[in-house]
């Protein structure tokens, strides 16, 4: 069975004001003191307002759920422990204009002096999937053919609708946010993992970015292990959410592996306009309106599309026996709605302490 691993991104924020607050260095030190914590599951993020955490490699979708509940636990303790509370959300619903102290760390550094108003915004959290493969050819294979996968997933992560105390008119502000940084966006399409080397090389050694970090495609091999990371999901309200984002993704990794070694024909290449357009709808509207639907192109109700997407790796599902699960998550998604939904319907209802309060009480559920 593929393996996979999941990395989070969390807000620290004061209980009464829902401000931002800068406590990761004592937060991320409180919570790699507790006994169920491994040393590097909890860093720092760029701004000192931010907590990450990383699961160990993972077999089952059970596994990833287990370590995400620690390790938010330990962070919400640890939070708790220091005045503030630990949040789930892509951006802050608000903010205030007097800056954000910096992780003293020299790529940080390095960035600020880039791009400082940029790092200066840089309140967004996400989700990363990674997804172990067998080469990077196999690699670059997954990143062709989930690639127009890519807005259907960042529409039903959207959890990131409200910035500075007002809805931002998009599901996911993160994204918008995010995309800002030199290499972002929707990945290319890569002949093999030659030219994917070729070009991130080239990338770096023209001094465009500092280092391969610096590149923030939506999906990406990883430098530093074996695996294909998949990161244009916002940080979800629940680890229940996570975990079916971690089989979604693993089970579109596993169908495009058997289509490649079942040589099948090539992922399809839409048009790089048409799934940049279909990226920003999907941003905009999350599961609220339509999708392109990665299979003919089409645009189609948001429902209809993820029935296709279920039913696309539904082979995959089965074989992991991630199946049931995996269905019953997506269908609650549909009836329940995305975080960016879960959001705003609380601000209409109680106003900005009503979110805070969901995005803080949820993040341990």
């Amino acid at each position: 069975m593929t393996t996979i691993g999941v990395e989070e991104e969390y807000l620290l924020v004061d209980p009464i004001s829902g401000f931002p607050v800068p406590q990761a260095e004592k937060v991320c030190l409180a919570a790699g003191q507790a006994r169920s914590v491994a040393e590097q599951e909890v860093q720092a993020e760029l701004l000192q307002t931010q907590v990450e955490v990383a699961t160990p490699v993972c077999r089952t979708l059970d596994e990833v759920g287990g370590h995400l509940l620690r390790l938010r636990h330990a962070v919400g303790e640890a939070a708790e422990e220091h005045g503030c509370r630990m949040a789930a959300c892509g951006t802050p619903p608000l903010r205030d204009d007097r800056g954000t102290a910096v992780t003293d760390r020299a790529r940080y550094r390095a960035m600020v002096a880039q791009a400082p108003q940029l790092v200066a915004e840089q309140h967004v959290n996400g989700m990363h999937v990674h997804v172990g493969v067998p080469s990077r050819e196999a690699g670059v294979e997954v990143l062709n053919r989930v690639r127009p996968w890519l807005p259907v997933l960042t529409a039903m992560s959207a959890n990131s609708p409200l910035w500075d105390g007002h809805d931002t008119g998009f599901a996911s502000w993160r994204t918008v946010i995010f995309n800002r940084w030199p290499v972002s966006g929707l990945p290319p399409v890569f002949r093999d993992a030659a030219d994917y080397d070729r070009r991130v090389r080239h990338l770096v050694e023209s001094g465009l970015i500092a280092d391969t970090g610096q590149i923030y495609w939506q999906a990406r091999l990883s430098e530093r292990y074996p695996t294909v990371e998949v990161r244009c999901l916002d940080v979800q309200l629940r680890a229940d959410d996570a975990v079916m984002f971690a089989g979604v993704v693993r089970a579109l990794a596993e169908t495009a592996l058997a289509e490649a070694t079942a040589g099948r024909a090539p992922a399809p290449d839409r048009a790089p306009e048409l799934l940049q357009a279909s990226m920003w709808h999907a941003v905009r509207h999350g599961l609220g309106d339509t999708l392109i639907d990665p299979a003919s192109g089409e645009q189609r109700r948001a429902g209809d599309v993820l029935c296709g997407l279920l039913r696309h790796v539904a082979p995959a599902l089965d074989a992991s026996g991630d199946s049931r699960q995996v269905t019953a998550l997506v269908h609650r998604l549909l009836q329940h709605g995305t975080g960016a939904d879960r959001q705003r319907a609380a601000l209409a209802a109680g106003g900005p302490s009503a979110v805070t309060d969901l995005i803080t009480e949820e993040a341990t559920m």
